[in-house]
């Protein structure tokens, strides 16, 4: 297990610096939201439509081998975006954003967005549904919450890192030089990424290896009409189990939560924030901030758990977010953000917010672990990123159509609504079902 949490570190760590370099480094190309907007809208779409392929995929091929191949196509994703937004400050500033996206580096950058994107999920759906279930054990609740809680842990202190060093990179250079940086590190971080990984496949005793055999039944010919019916196939099989698992509402509560791109630390939050004139310092202790809220959650939920029960605690965190990023609204709406008080007031009700959100990610990650059936975890969970990915993607369609960082304040509310919604889900659920989920979640 702690062969697992060392190469989560190594591998969160390089990816959560590079989303904070990229955006900060696209968004100086033009005074819009637009640029960051679509690549994110681009990205969430392939998520979308590959999810469950994604999820097949990994299921029918061997687990210690895909998982040191995503690590090495995620790190040449990040190389190739490099040298594209390179090369694009080697042109003269763009006059209108159309004209910036339809410059040819710009479908470059999309592509190799979205490959690191589709990598991302990968490597968190077998370290989420595979990895830590197998090595906690089949049945161990609380090793597994522990488990969950411990990787939690490890991303958040990774996103820390990220933001203080990307605050760091970005006071002393400019931010082309901080994402040239920001890819050397993550290409340093490879090789002790993809040897941790085979590690904690020897350590384990091999137990991964088991999924080896699968992959001897593909088919020996490439037929592109049987291909295309598989994909189809299985496209269809995962939106049904997806839909007919026992803890349906608790995941879509997870969904619904993901609509709330703005009101985040992210790419959108990052170009607002450059937009709006803050300063690197105020950039990093915003993310910094967020992550540290987030280790804190990691530590409060199992005593939350404890105190009132894994589903009650789940409400509880949606409820705590809901009325923090509606306050977050309000003060954006009535106050002058212009001023410093202002700002920093709404940013610290978004970074509180990240306990009642944190909280509810381990907690509802637990929920749909157990609610799901061992043969089918990653198919569910890469259909649910898929999901997930299309309330993003809805987000990005409405900051598209924004385009101008005045209109910020209509994606915030949006997102804070999309909260309010998700918590009302849950709770309803909550009170409709419980006879039947204390068969599921005994006390």
């Amino acid at each position: 297990m702690k062969a697992l949490y060392g190469a989560c570190l190594a591998g969160n760590a390089t990816e959560h610096l590079w989303n904070f370099t990229w955006p900060a480094a696209v968004a100086t190309l033009h005074q819009s939201l637009l640029p960051v907007a679509l690549l994110g809208f681009f990205t969430k779409l392939v998520v979308f439509v590959t999810g469950p392929l994604v999820g097949n995929l990994v299921s029918s091929l061997p687990l210690i081998p895909t998982y040191r191949s995503l690590t090495v196509i995620q790190s040449a994703a990040h190389l190739v975006s490099a040298a594209v937004i390179t090369h694009a400050f080697t042109f003269p500033r763009a006059s209108t954003a159309a004209e910036l996206l339809l410059r040819p580096w710009f479908a470059v950058l999309v592509a190799s967005t979205a490959v690191d994107s589709l990598s991302r999920v990968s490597l968190g759906i077998i370290a989420e549904r595979d990895f830590v279930v197998q090595l906690a054990g089949e049945g161990r609740r609380i090793a597994l919450a522990q488990a969950n809680a411990t990787l939690s842990r490890v991303d958040l202190i990774c996103e820390t890192a990220g933001a203080s060093v990307f605050a760091f990179l970005l006071s002393k250079n400019d931010p082309l030089t901080c994402i040239k940086l920001s890819c050397l590190i993550s290409l340093s971080a490879l090789p002790v990424h993809i040897f941790l990984g085979g590690a904690m496949n020897r350590l384990a005793d091999g137990v991964f290896n088991h999924s080896e055999h699968r992959s001897l039944h593909a088919p020996s010919t490439f037929d592109v009409r049987r291909i295309v019916v598989d994909a189809v196939a299985t496209i269809r099989r995962g939106w049904r189990e997806y839909i007919s698992q026992p803890v349906l509402p608790a995941s879509l509560a997870y969904v619904l939560v993901c609509f709330n791109v703005a009101l985040a630390p992210g790419a959108l939050m990052t170009t607002f924030l450059i937009h709006h004139g803050a300063s690197p310092l105020v950039l990093g202790a915003f993310g910094g901030s967020s992550a540290l809220m987030g280790i804190l959650a990691t530590f409060m939920t199992p005593s939350l758990v404890k105190e009132l029960g894994i589903l009650k605690a789940g409400a509880a965190g949606l409820l705590g977010q809901s009325a923090l990023l509606g306050a977050a609204v309000l003060v954006y709406l009535t106050g002058s953000i212009s001023r410093q008080a202002a700002l920093f007031a709404f940013l610290g009700l978004i970074v509180v917010s990240r306990l009642g959100h944190m909280a509810y990610s381990v907690i509802g990650l637990q929920v749909v672990q157990t609610g799901s059936p061992m043969g089918k975890a990653k198919l569910i969970g890469a259909t649910e990123i898929a999901v997930a990915s299309l309330a993003e993607l809805g987000m990005m369609a409405v900051v598209v159509a924004a385009k101008d960082v005045s209109r910020f304040g209509a994606v915030a509310v949006l997102s804070a609504a999309a909260v309010a919604a998700a918590a009302w889900l849950y709770c309803a659920w909550l009170a409709n079902s419980a006879q039947h989920m204390k068969t599921l979640f005994p006390s």
